[in-house]
């Protein structure tokens, strides 16, 4: 079995450098701060253990970058499309598929987004896959909270998650009194 070849890139952000991964498909593998590298490469591990990688230091797709900085400059739909690949289990897998429904500066709770699976009694499980997110923002896990409304864990920091709710519904309210200005 052959390692799997990925590229490291390092993209300014507001609210810090975030880590960019991506194969030679030019997919999303891994998207994390800096300061929580240590956490993105133990997740790679974890979902690639058997076959492994190699991780170089590299650029990632101009389209990939373009769409990040789109992002963070408040053209949210811009990562909507990005393609991501991932390891992790099934059921992993089908939660993070569920986060890229949740709609931009919407939030929804653990148990909602077990509903949303069809796994109602699952939130805990849930919230370790959640947690589990090698692919921060593309896939908001930052868009799950607590069934209180708190703002609960996020690997990046509650502050970094404070800050793209924010951002996101930000940039989602000025859309909206754009598309009512224009009718």
């Amino acid at each position: 079995m052959t390692a799997l070849a990925l590229v490291l890139d390092r993209l300014a952000t507001p609210i810090g450098t975030m880590l960019v991964v991506t194969d030679a498909d030019e997919r999303l593998r891994a998207l994390d701060w800096d300061d929580y590298e240590a956490r993105m490469h133990r997740l790679l591990r974890l979902h690639y253990g058997d076959r492994g990688f190699v991780l170089t230091e590299g650029r990632a797709p101009h389209y990939v970058r373009t769409a990040l900085d789109a992002y963070f400059e408040g053209e949210l739909s811009a990562i909507e499309q990005l393609p991501v690949a991932t390891g992790g289990t099934e059921l992993q897998r089908e939660v993070w598929a569920a986060l890229r429904t949740i709609p931009v500066g919407a939030t929804l709770s653990y148990g909602a987004l077990a509903k949303k699976i069809a796994r109602p009694s699952a939130a805990r499980a849930v919230g370790h896959a959640n947690g589990a997110n090698p692919i921060g923002v593309v896939v908001p896990c930052h868009r799950v909270i607590g069934a209180n409304a708190s703002l609960t864990g996020y690997a990046g920091g509650l502050e970094r998650k404070r800050w793209l709710l924010a951002h996101e519904r930000s940039a989602r309210r000025g859309a909206q009194l754009a598309l009512v200005e224009g009718a």
